[in-house]
């Protein structure tokens, strides 16, 4: 009768052990459709020796970027690093990653997808990331050979929300002291396409609940929100950019892309907008839509129009 009660009672004891240790975060869940990198993709970490801020060494906590380099016969030294959407809790880096730089591919232009930090992290771990991105392909320019005076910024929903962040809280000032040689180089982007993307956070009929939440916390100070709701933070620096968005879109309404357009255009900046009347939210390049996968053709003429696919 004893060994019996001994037993049991190591059984509970290891139970409680078992569910006393921290739980370890989850990879990002995959959103979407279509075929992710796969797992052969070059990538590179953005930080070899583990991103600053970081809470382990799992794959949740280092963020990287996949190589997609455009062929040699087309490439045209123009560069752009992809942030896939998700909410700040996953990434879909299917869709709005893995064909994306395929397609831009098609271009002439050098692709990064990037895996940036996502709940439980907050801010500004996925802004530190991107900043940190933009600097690492503009690092390795002459090897890529990329001209560094052309590297863009795109974003797809949350994912959209990051790279106007990119695109509205880069630092000017000189970085010259900086004991890292890539943090000395400039996280301006030259250039922004934003894909449905969340913008406001001070606007709640318009915003995506989800995304501040994940991002910002339950409670955030309003001070933080109205910082993060970056077409308050557009300035005659935003670089010149190109909006993509559905009249139809539920999950992030068009106003996001129209407050950023309005912005833009009050402080000057070039600007081009396009808002399908047909469209649920998340389509990617829609290239199984006649009328609204045309989105990718518009962005062509931009970018042409720009200058970026000139060698």
């Amino acid at each position: 009768m004893l060994r019996t009660l001994t037993f049991v009672a190591l059984i509970a004891l290891t139970t409680d052990l078992i569910a006393a240790e921290p739980a370890k975060p989850a990879p990002p869940k995959r959103i979407g459709w279509g075929t992710p990198p796969p797992d052969t993709q070059a990538k590179l970490l953005l930080w070899p020796q583990g991103a600053p801020g970081a809470m382990g060494k799992e794959e949740t906590d280092t963020p990287w970027i996949w190589l997609y380099p455009a062929a040699a016969d087309k490439a045209n030294g123009a560069a752009v690093v992809i942030c896939p959407g998700g909410g700040y809790g996953g990434l879909a880096t299917a869709h709005e990653g893995n064909e994306v730089a395929k397609w831009w591919n098609s271009l002439g232009v050098s692709a990064f997808v990037l895996k940036y930090r996502v709940a439980p992290y907050k801010h500004p771990a996925p802004m530190n990331d991107v900043q940190r991105a933009l600097r690492l392909v503009r690092s390795k320019a002459a090897e890529w050979k990329i001209d560094p005076a052309r590297v863009g910024i795109m974003g797809f929903s949350a994912g959209g929300h990051l790279a106007s962040t990119a695109a509205t809280h880069f630092v000017e000032s000189d970085n010259a002291e900086a004991k890292d040689e890539i943090d000395r180089l400039s996280c301006r982007p030259d250039f922004a396409v934003l894909c449905y993307p969340v913008i406001t956070f001070t606007q709640e009929q318009h915003m995506h609940a989800g995304s501040r939440r994940n991002l910002l916390g339950d409670k955030p100070e309003a001070e933080m929100i109205k910082l993060m709701s970056n077409e308050l933070q557009v300035t005659e620096r935003t670089p010149p950019t190109f909006l993509f968005h559905t009249a139809e879109d539920a999950g992030v309404p068009p106003e996001n892309s129209v407050l950023f357009f309005e912005a833009c255009r009050k402080a000057k900046v070039p600007v081009e907008m396009h808002i399908y009347q047909k469209g649920r939210h998340g389509v990617g390049l829609a290239s199984d839509d006649a009328v609204l996968g045309t989105w990718t053709s518009r962005l062509k003429d931009w970018v042409w129009q720009q200058g970026l696919l000139n060698k």
